[in-house]
């Protein structure tokens, strides 16, 4: 992170990425003096409320990120922005968006978790729309303009006042990753719930946690140990905490009823028991042996929707040909209970030498037992383009010596059969 005081004494002339966090009120004109190299513009966690119209100057800016501030229209200006791709105005008070604040060139915004009833038209106009974050927000519908987004392929709308499930979505030709829980329209009935695969209650007091294994947009998992031994359950456990707040994704408790409705598999992380008490949600699974890493890394500002693998990393098409196995009886197993997992990535799968995997994090997990057959078909059909991309993604990191073997052929032929 930069300061303004670097800025205004001209040491960070010719940066092309900027980070200012200082309570700022208004937008600091001297951001301008970086008008012919910035790229990356973050002025998230300030108080601001608007932008200037001499924000035009920045004519190379790609992204700009004003998360945590205190707008409440998406600034007009952002769609003058020659260069501009991707917007961010996560946690924000944003009401209206008008029909001029979207960039020519948008392919990637991020509106989560405000207030927007209504978004317009030009949205369905933007054609290298690829990657669309709305949880979070008051939305009773969406522009009928989005069935012409042939390249949308990762959408969030859950969290939402959504009444109809908005079909313009539910044939685009790309899209991949899709979450609407919390929804009027997807809420689950009361002999839906009474058919969820169900694990004990137990309480906050019943284990102590240890050090974090890792967090995410929806909570916090931490190792633990039982204060008195559970016959029942296994000694070894992870407890993941959730925040209670919406998310990227949508509710966690929409993510905790997805993990209890898709029941057990020796390819999901084990869900053991639940604890559900004021103020307090918090799901208690199995412990996942250390020798599992992560499999990919989340997708990078270039990438916007695909996967990225560390430098180098390789595996040989044996254990590309094991992994994939596994994630296609989890695909069917999810589906089989009417999940859609929404989130199905390289770099939230868990595997081991041998290729073995575990698949996790439901955060964006939906139900959707409560759409029609049509529409279970479609969400299916999405959710396969994201199994493909997977394999893709693996496929593109097969060792060299592999890459003309049967297996590997065998795999872009499963690829094009089920596209």
């Amino acid at each position: 992170m930069q300061t303004l005081a670097q800025l205004r004494s001209g040491e960070l002339i010719g940066s092309t990425q900027l980070k200012l966090s200082e309570g700022l009120t208004e937008f600091p004109l001297e951001i301008l003096t970086l008008a012919d190299s910035l790229e990356i513009l973050d002025l998230s966690n300030n108080a601001l409320t608007s932008l200037p119209n001499e924000i035009t100057q920045l004519s190379k800016l790609k992204i700009i990120f004003a998360s945590q501030n205190k707008f409440e229209h998406l600034p007009d200006v952002l769609g003058k922005m020659l260069s501009l791709d991707m917007v961010g105005f996560k946690s924000n008070q944003i009401k209206q968006v008008s029909e001029h604040s979207l960039p020519a060139q948008l392919r990637w915004l991020i509106l989560t978790d405000n207030q927007i009833e209504k978004l317009p038209n030009s949205l369905g106009q933007r054609p290298r729309l690829q990657k669309l974050a709305l949880a979070g927000n008051r939305l009773t519908s969406l522009p009928e303009t989005l069935a012409n987004a042939d390249n949308l392929e990762l959408i969030r709308i859950s969290a939402n006042q959504l009444t109809e499930c908005p079909e313009q979505l539910l044939s685009l030709p790309k899209l991949a990753w899709i979450a609407f829980s919390g929804n009027p329209f997807s809420q689950i009935t009361i002999n839906d719930k009474r058919e969820e695969k169900s694990v004990p209650l137990v309480a906050s007091t019943s284990y102590t946690l240890e050090h974090v294994l890792g967090q995410g947009a929806s909570g916090i998992i931490s190792k633990a140990y039982w204060n008195n031994k559970q016959a029942q359950f296994p000694d070894d456990i992870a407890v993941k905490v959730f925040k209670g707040e919406v998310t990227s994704d949508g509710y966690p408790e929409d993510e905790l009823q997805a993990c209890l409705q898709v029941g057990k598999h020796p390819n999901l992380v084990q869900s053991l028991a639940q604890v559900s008490e004021e103020g307090y949600l918090a799901l208690i699974m199995n412990l996942i042996p250390e020798h599992y890493k992560n499999l990919g890394l989340p997708p990078c500002f270039n990438s916007c929707t695909r996967d990225t693998f560390s430098q180098g990393f390789s595996l040989s098409i044996q254990q590309i040909t094991h992994i994939v196995a596994q994630m296609e009886d989890v695909f069917l197993h999810l589906h089989n209970h009417k999940v859609c997992h929404g989130d199905l990535y390289a770099h939230n799968t868990l595997f081991d030498q041998q290729g073995n995997i575990i698949f996790g994090d439901f955060g964006a997990a939906t139900s959707y037992q409560m759409l029609t057959t049509d529409q279970q078909e479609k969400v299916q059909q999405i959710e396969q383009r994201a199994l493909n991309h997977f394999i893709e993604d693996l496929l593109s990191i097969c060792a060299e010596q592999d890459k003309h073997s049967a297996g590997f052929t065998s795999l872009i032929n499963k690829i094009t059969y089920s596209s």
